[in-house]
């Protein structure tokens, strides 16, 4: 986390700046958020890009089913999730969520799909995106609303999250604009934007693994985030090498997973945050694999969800 942070920490300050004359004149994330009187009516189906949403052909699933409820779509799965037919044609309330400040995630909008489709979108971005990424969104007809994400806000006065938020205030938003955990990931923060932004009783993920699949070759999983630097050096067959490339089953779907570094931290993050929610709201795993699962978290097949739900 913290080699993340300090490693990238000039870049976001930079994509803020950039933003800023944007967030001012741009809409804030809060003009989403529904009365609470909707808690007990509403869901969300968070779609991201984990193996398992190919494996069991979700998307398919859900574009042929009669959901009524928010699909909260995670930037990088968004091509994917358009051509598949889950459009804001037929699920009007259609989201799409960007949390990662890097460049390279403009590619995410870049398609004729998402031109078709982006004027029916609303957009959920961090003050911290790329402005290329903002950019092409927006160039696709995509409504952006603006929000923060909390990484340095523990450090009080002097933290970037502080300040930035002051900045924010100076001009059109009075009240500032959200702040949501991440998680460090686009699926963590798009479970948050369902019942802290859309006010969602119900939050369902499908494609949110946090995890390898078991039969996934190491050289996939060595090309993740700094995987292959972590692990350079170390034997695969030592104990060492066992603890950060963890295996571990999850006994709601009766399969294995491997957890690398990062996925442990994400699992690990999100499991928390979970388990700290509130009551009344219900989290369901219905990515059928992956490492989300324990404690306020129901599992259950993406199928039994759509006939419930």
């Amino acid at each position: 986390m913290k080699e993340t942070q300090y490693k990238s920490f000039d870049e976001w300050v930079q994509n803020f700046a950039s933003n800023l004359p944007d967030i001012w004149n741009e809409t804030s994330a809060k003009d989403l958020m529904k009365n609470t009187s909707e808690y007990e009516s509403s869901s969300a189906i968070v779609i991201g890009r984990g193996p398992a949403i190919n494996k069991f052909q979700h998307l398919k699933l859900l574009a042929e089913s009669n959901y009524q409820g928010n699909i909260i779509c995670c930037d990088g799965k968004l091509i994917d999730t358009l051509k598949a037919g889950v459009t804001p044609d037929k699920f009007p309330n259609f989201y799409v969520t960007t949390i990662d400040p890097y460049p390279a995630i403009a590619q995410h909008y870049d398609d004729p799909i998402v031109d078709e489709f982006g004027p029916k979108i609303n957009g959920i971005f961090t003050v911290l995106t790329n402005p290329d990424a903002v950019k092409r969104a927006r160039g696709a007809g995509i409504k952006i609303h603006w929000l923060h994400s909390l990484f340095d806000y523990n450090e009080g006065k002097k933290s970037f999250n502080q300040i930035s938020a002051l900045m924010v205030r100076a001009k059109n938003h009075a009240n500032g604009l959200p702040a949501i955990q991440t998680g460090g990931n686009v699926g963590t923060s798009s479970w948050f934007i369902g019942w802290k932004i859309l006010k969602c009783s119900t939050v369902a993920l499908i494609g949110i693994n946090h995890g390898w699949e078991e039969d996934d070759s190491w050289e996939t999983i060595l090309s993740h985030g700094n995987n292959y630097d972590i692990s350079k050096g170390i034997d695969r067959s030592s104990p060492a090498f066992d603890k950060l490339f963890k295996k571990i089953y999850n006994p709601d779907f009766n399969c294995n997973c491997i957890l690398d570094p990062l996925f442990q931290f994400y699992s690990m993050a999100f499991k928390e945050f979970i388990s700290r929610s509130p009551d009344w709201l219900t989290t369901i795993n219905a990515t059928e694999g992956g490492s989300i699962f324990g404690e306020k978290i129901q599992c259950m097949k993406f199928k039994e969800f759509l006939s419930r739900y």
